[in-house]
């Protein structure tokens, strides 16, 4: 009877859920005398992409975001992500786990059908992993590697299995790439995939279907797309979509401000006081998945120091990363409390925040035994060790003014740092990576990562060979991290994370600065327009089948007039 009343439970909250649900749908206004307004199909939304064209192939983007943001809309994938970094069906109508967490298996959705009318199909999956393990294809080696060991199998037309060789909790991250369709490129071998004529007029399962290039001069300037009436999932109310190729930002505005576009796909520092200043214009920004700090070479002999945390506290509170991020950054970053992002699923806000206070630095490095010599001088030792070390930074834009920043406030601190500016492909290969460096200022880049997974960067099995560059060697914290890659319960891995975090931030074994933004500008026209954190600037388009330029106005005779 228990198990009874369970099951009746669950289904009296999804019928209240899928209710409210639906009225959200409606995204009906009322107006006077009982009417309400509510969007209707219709439009056409242009958008000025920062960038160019090269090729529209979901396994060809990864290194051109111009070609992510068209791709996002043209190509469907097994699942998404939500702003807090769950899962969610997209072509997968469902999918199951094993109890040890080593094999998933998926139902696509039986709907699903291209472009051109083909049905997907669980073929198309297994021929886009292939390619995606194939050396032709220009991914990233890690990831190549990770789809090498991966056992997929299409087990019917609308069931497939994948079976990894291990358990990987993150691995649901792994399947939001775009599929591409074995019945058009089955027959091509990959290096002939990367010239196709398919990457000029692609056919996709997203929302939206390729309809043409716009060009001039023997260049392409825009492509155009329209609604697909066949799509499996939400209809959009826009029925078609242009892109138009700018240089920068304030080529983009100046196309806006002529009419030719309602859209800017990236607003930049130096043009962002224009966009805010135009009232037609409605600017959203959102949290980049990207992470600034400076990493310690904690295993360093000669720096003694760092393997102290009150030290490590003391430096990250003597930075004054609010006027980082105000002044230098231009307001386009979040100062940061930790590793893991807010606003995602794993984020524990009980992590506090470390404020800006001289007087407490100081007095935390007292307390390590670090003074100023009574002889003279400025620079605070301790048995004849100075608080005096290097910190490379890359040589590009905004990192120099930041490194300057900090310089300055340590420098009032009685610590002294020499600044080396590196170019930015050198820092990895020259510095991180041989654990070359004492300090360093960098940024780790999670993109298209929406699992925090944070076993690379801190646990001890990485602080050798891989990319545990400060060599934080914490146990504890390894054990965290362990647990919380091999188990699927969405509620233990967020207790790991919580136990992870707090100890992070206990230990400090390097210092959290910002998360850049991402600021994004449309024309107030469109609405229905949501942007939460992004885990790519293609994400700016998660709920794009809601937007809308047209309203009709239904009254209580449910008649409808098309308004602009």
């Amino acid at each position: 009877m228990k198990k009874l009343r369970w099951q009746l439970l669950v289904v009296l909250v999804a019928l209240i859920t899928i209710a409210l649900l639906l009225l959200g749908q409606q995204q009906t206004t009322l107006i006077g005398g009982g009417s309400v307004v509510k969007p209707v199909e219709g439009g056409t939304f242009t958008e000025a992409l920062i960038g160019s064209f090269v090729r529209l192939n979901p396994l060809l983007d990864y290194y051109n975001s111009p070609d992510r943001d068209i791709d996002r809309l043209l190509f469907c994938s097994l699942v998404r992500f939500d702003p807090r970094g769950l899962p969610q069906g997209d072509l997968a109508e469902t999918w199951g786990i094993s109890k040890d967490g080593s094999s998933y298996s998926f139902s696509l959705r039986q709907n699903a059908v291209w472009h051109d009318g083909q049905p997907v199909i669980s073929d198309d999956v297994v021929f886009t992993v292939e390619l995606m393990r194939n050396e032709a294809i220009p991914l990233p080696d890690d990831l190549r590697a990770f789809w090498q060991q991966v056992e997929v199998n299409a087990i019917d037309d609308k069931t497939l299995q994948f079976i990894l060789p291990e358990p990987f909790a993150p691995f649901l991250d792994y399947l939001a790439f775009g599929l591409l369709p074995q019945h058009i490129l089955g027959g091509l071998a990959p290096e002939q995939i990367l010239n196709a004529d398919f990457n000029a007029s692609p056919v996709g399962c997203g929302p939206f279907r390729f309809s043409g290039l716009n060009a001039a001069d023997g260049k392409i300037t825009g492509v155009t797309l329209s609604a697909f009436e066949q799509y499996y999932g939400k209809k959009p109310f826009i029925s078609q979509v242009g892109f138009q190729y700018f240089a920068d930002t304030a080529s983009a505005l100046a196309a806006y401000n002529e009419g030719k576009v309602m859209g800017i796909s990236q607003v930049t520092a130096d043009s962002l006081s224009q966009v805010l200043k135009d009232p037609r214009l409605k600017v959203f920004t959102s949290r980049l998945p990207s992470l600034n700090l400076i990493l310690l070479n904690l295993n360093s002999p000669k720096l003694p120091f760092f393997q102290d945390a009150d030290v490590r506290r003391a430096l990250l509170t003597g930075i004054n990363r609010r006027w980082i991020t105000e002044r230098i950054m231009g307001g386009q970053a979040i100062m940061a409390d930790g590793p893991i992002f807010p606003e995602s699923w794993a984020y524990y806000e009980g992590v506090g925040h470390i404020e800006y206070d001289t007087d407490a630095s100081i007095a935390l490095l007292k307390k390590a035994g670090y003074t100023i010599p009574a002889e003279g001088g400025n620079v605070r030792t301790k048995d004849e060790i100075k608080l005096a070390f290097e910190m490379v930074y890359p040589d590009r834009e905004p990192y120099p003014a930041i490194a300057e920043q900090i310089r300055s406030d340590w420098e009032r601190l009685g610590i002294q740092v020499s600044l080396v500016a590196v170019p930015y492909e050198d820092l990895l290969a020259g510095y991180l990576e041989p654990r070359n460096y004492q300090a360093a200022l960098v940024e780790l880049n999670f993109s298209r990562s929406p699992d925090p997974d944070p076993y690379p960067f801190w646990h001890q099995a990485q602080k050798t060979n891989g990319q545990n560059y400060s060599g934080w060697d914490d146990r504890q914290v390894s054990e965290y991290l362990e647990q919380a890659r091999v188990t699927v319960d969405y509620n233990e891995r967020l207790k790991r994370y919580r136990n992870f975090q707090v100890r992070f931030m206990a230990e400090l074994p390097a210092l959290p600065l910002f998360y850049p933004v991402y600021t994004y500008a449309v024309d107030g026209q469109v609405r229905g327009i949501s942007v939460g954190p992004l885990f790519d600037p293609s994400d700016r388009f998660n709920n794009i089948v809601d937007w809308y330029l047209v309203t009709g106005v239904a009254t209580q005779s449910a008649q409808e007039t098309p308004a602009q």
